[in-house]
């Protein structure tokens, strides 16, 4: 079994000969206990092509030391990791094998560096001796891993400070102020693995992308749209696995804004090539969205219950709502992980990577974006006005509520549209997107209503059905339609804002 732990740490370049400063006084620490020396020995894997490095991910087998097994880091911002851990075993643990796919895909990952480190660990404590930080120094020899068993070695010393749990961020900054006084300097590689693999390089040149250039093109700026969006779905398959707030929701939107984007951009990118990849995208965001459409109606019905007064709630209606909803929780997110453990999946992953390097470009990809991103835009905006002027015209039942939700859907290919055009278009695109970001929100608040009363509705059957009573179940139900019928009157206004002419003549140039 995996468990989570975020680590927080710097490191500096060290040689054997550097003494540490005094760090008493600095930010609270009260003392520097000297807890020893131990010998750590760590085995790297990657995959032959170095995928799981060109992401700054690290995997690792150690032994020696407090934690010995496998671990997995995966960054989450500057000097943020989250460290994943399993225990020591041979081979490498499924629950970190899971959480590797979307980056290695079928390919299997082996030994590439194998690094011992002998660590002098220092603890730094506070009055109370609570831990506050630990800071070793670190003796490393590190070894590329070849089949001849010949792979070139590099030696290093480096001092690395880990924050303790809870512990004030601005620590770090008090010690690197005591250890650049004393002459050392923050480490140029991010990790032991980086510059081991940099130190022990073959002989070979090095290979090098350069500096990429600017986007110039409209086929620029779509392609570096579409690979950003390409990287997110990557990024954000091991925070789904792993349940992470808001992640299958911003894994369905980079799915849906990836979609748009080929859907939008025809005359930038061959249709026959992408429309099949469209269909795959649609499947993704559906099976996504089962288990964040579950994710925002819990959300809505538990906010509405907490909302009403005592006397208004009879019968066991928290704990029914509690039951019912993690049970539909469970089914939803067993759903969407077993969809990532899809081959169909991993297909979609390998044919937007071909798409990537090999795109298949229409002669309006070499055009300026000025003549061909907002007419695209505004293409869709077209569609979007004929969808709102529809829903408005019908009377307020079930067709209008359909007729609305088309509406919502057409209001988020706008608005990824126009964030497309963004970077080269600056600021009407972005003004035209928050507008229709706007009415988006407008209806995507009415369709949250019309799920909700259907989900009202069964719950209140169920009650009924087992001798409870149903009048908070309807009372909520009265309050979501009379959200509907709110929004359906705001529409038109919200609209019209969103409409000007003059920002449409503005985006249009």
């Amino acid at each position: 079994m995996a468990d989570a732990k975020r680590e927080v740490e710097r490191k500096y370049e060290a040689t054997p000969e550097t003494r540490l400063p005094d760090l008493t006084r600095a930010a609270g620490v009260s003392a520097v206990v000297h807890r020893g020396l131990s010998e750590l020995d760590a085995v790297y894997y990657d995959t032959v092509d170095l995928r799981l490095a060109a992401d700054s991910l690290t995997l690792r087998r150690r032994t020696g030391g407090d934690d010995a097994g496998w671990h997995l880091k995966i960054p989450v911002s500057a000097d943020v990791r989250d460290e994943i851990r399993a225990p020591l075993t041979d081979a490498l643990p499924p629950a970190l094998g899971d959480l590797l796919r979307s980056r290695v895909r079928r390919t299997p990952v082996d030994p590439v560096v194998r690094i011992l480190s002998a660590r002098d660990v220092h603890h730094l404590l506070d009055a109370d001796g609570a831990l506050l930080a630990e800071l070793s120094v670190d003796e490393v020899l590190a070894e590329r891993l070849t089949e001849d068993g010949r792979g070139t070695t590099s030696a290093w010393t480096e001092i690395e400070v880990e924050l303790a749990d809870d512990a004030d961020p601005a620590l770090l900054d008090a010690v690197e102020r005591r250890l650049r006084k004393a002459g050392v300097r923050p480490a140029a590689a991010p990790s032991k693995l980086s510059r081991a693999l940099a130190e022990t390089a073959p002989d070979e040149p090095p290979r090098t992308e350069g500096r990429k250039p600017s986007p110039r093109t409209a086929g620029d700026h779509v392609l570096a749209y579409v690979r950003r969006q390409v990287t997110a779905l990557v990024e954000l398959d091991p925070a789904v696995r792993r349940d992470l707030p808001d992640s299958v929701h911003r894994m369905r939107v980079a799915t849906r804004r990836l979609r748009s984007a080929l859907r939008t951009y025809r005359k930038v990118l061959d249709r026959g090539v992408t429309d099949p990849l469209r269909d795959e995208l649609k499947w993704l965001a559906a099976e996504l969205g089962v288990d964040r459409d579950q994710e925002v109606l819990d959300a809505r019905l538990g906010s509405r219950v907490t909302a009403l007064p005592e006397t208004l709630v009879l019968g066991p209606v928290d704990a029914r709502l509690r039951l019912t909803s993690v049970a539909r929780r469970s089914a939803s997110r067993g759903r969407a992980v077993a969809v990532l453990d899809a081959e169909r999946y991993l297909t979609l992953l390998d044919a937007l990577d071909g798409l990537l390097a090999d795109p298949p470009l229409r002669p309006a990809a070499a055009r300026r974006p000025r003549d061909v991103l907002p007419r695209a835009v505004l293409k869709e905006y077209e569609r979007l006005a004929t969808c709102v002027g529809n829903a408005l015209g019908l009377p307020a039942g079930e067709e209008r509520d359909i007729a609305l939700h088309e509406a919502r859907k057409a209001a988020k290919r706008v608005r990824y549209a126009a964030e497309a055009a963004r970077p080269a278009l600056g600021g009407p695109a972005r003004r035209f997107a928050k507008r229709m970001k706007s009415v988006q929100s407008v209806l995507g608040d009415h369709q949250d209503s019309v799920v909700a009363r259907g989900a009202l509705r069964t719950l209140a059957v169920q009650a009924h059905d087992a001798g409870e009573s149903a009048f908070t179940w309807g009372l909520l139900y009265g309050r979501e339609e009379a959200t509907a019928r709110a929004r359906e009157r705001e529409l038109p206004e919200v609209w019209a804002r969103a409409s000007r002419p003059g920002l449409r003549a503005a985006l249009k140039g």
